[in-house]
């Protein structure tokens, strides 16, 4: 019996194509036939297949045009509204303004700052990173692929960590400036003066009398040494302080005369204190001693055992209301300060 070729050739097609077809009915991304693959077995198809299910439900969900933000918004509403009230308190600008425009109310920037958040939730990051919180980054999770959004995050948490040192530092300067002032002798007129000569001398030296110069001279004698020796280093350091002082106001002379105008400053042969005015210079100066001390400012004092010293951490909590009276009466008197000048 003799076997045509044609008829041959085409039932070993045949043969081939058919489970084939049956393994691929769904479309071919490749167009492709892998010659490894064994036709009459499906079984190495069925978990790719199951997993295509999977991963073309996540392509589909990926690729929605809807707007990621709603989710968000739904999940993280208390953070948006503490992330969009915390621009709006900082002042900063949310919208470009002509001269003379009214000015956007509260509810209106938040309105704005919304609109903004949702159509370029990464702009919106990289304007406003400097006013936001580390709490307030989980706003920005669903962009958090962005290495725009990374960087930014990272800058946040950085600015945090920064201000947070800030305010330790300040805290134990204050516990420390508390216990130096009851200790007594790190704050007293003559260590203060020894310290800044010139700026003793413009609140208090250039106004005391003779009798005063006098009276100092031997209290300083009473509270320290009596040796001979002791009271050959006091004359030495006091002709020093003399010459630093000396050095000082002729620096600060010709700072004058390079900014020199035509009024001239009442000296100290044109006005003369009275005893609550000097009671008044006296405190200014003490104040601005401990703002210099507060602010790392004196040059001899070693910082290092105050601000990373974890012994005065306890005394934070104690000094923590005295400190926030402090700083708020100086802030009180620059603005009564200011309100004079005006006036």
């Amino acid at each position: 019996m003799r076997i045509e070729p044609e008829k041959f050739l085409f039932a070993n097609l045949q043969s081939w194509f058919v489970p084939y077809k049956s393994l691929h009915s769904a479309p071919e991304m490749w167009g492709e036939i892998d010659s490894c693959i064994e036709p009459a077995s499906p079984a190495p198809c069925e978990p790719h297949s199951a997993g295509t299910e999977d991963e073309d439900e996540m392509d589909q969900h990926a690729s929605e045009p809807s707007n990621p933000t709603a989710h968000i918004q739904d999940k993280c509403s208390s953070t948006l509204d503490a992330m969009i009230s915390a621009i709006v308190v900082s002042g900063s600008p949310v919208k470009s303004q002509q001269l003379g425009e009214p000015d956007l109310t509260v509810e209106e920037k938040k309105q704005l700052l919304m609109e903004q958040y949702n159509t370029k939730p990464v702009v919106f990051l990289e304007r406003y990173h400097t006013h936001l919180k580390p709490e307030h980054m989980e706003a920005f999770s669903h962009v958090s692929s962005d290495c725009r959004t990374q960087y930014y995050c990272t800058e946040v948490q950085k600015q945090a960590s920064s201000s947070a040192n800030k305010t330790r530092v300040r805290n134990h300067r204050f516990a420390a400036l508390r216990a130096l002032q009851k200790e007594g002798q790190y704050f007293s007129e003559e260590q203060m003066r020894f310290r800044e000569p010139l700026l003793y001398e413009q609140y208090i030296g250039q106004y005391l009398s003779e009798e005063e110069i006098l009276q100092r001279s031997e209290e300083a004698m009473q509270k320290g040494p009596t040796g001979l020796s002791d009271l050959l280093i006091n004359s030495y350091q006091e002709k020093e302080l003399q010459k630093r002082l000396q050095e000082e106001q002729d620096r600060e002379y010709c700072a004058d005369q390079e900014e020199e105008d035509d009024e001239e400053e009442p000296t100290h042969a044109d006005w003369e204190p009275t005893t609550e005015e000097k009671a008044l210079l006296r405190e200014e100066f003490l104040s601005q001693m401990h703002q210099r001390f507060l602010e790392g400012k004196d040059k001899d004092f070693n910082y290092s055992e105050v601000d990373e010293n974890p012994d005065y951490d306890n005394l934070d909590i104690l000094s923590r209301d005295a400190e926030e009276k402090y700083f708020d009466g100086e802030e009180d008197e620059e603005e009564e300060e200011e309100d004079d000048d005006v006036m």
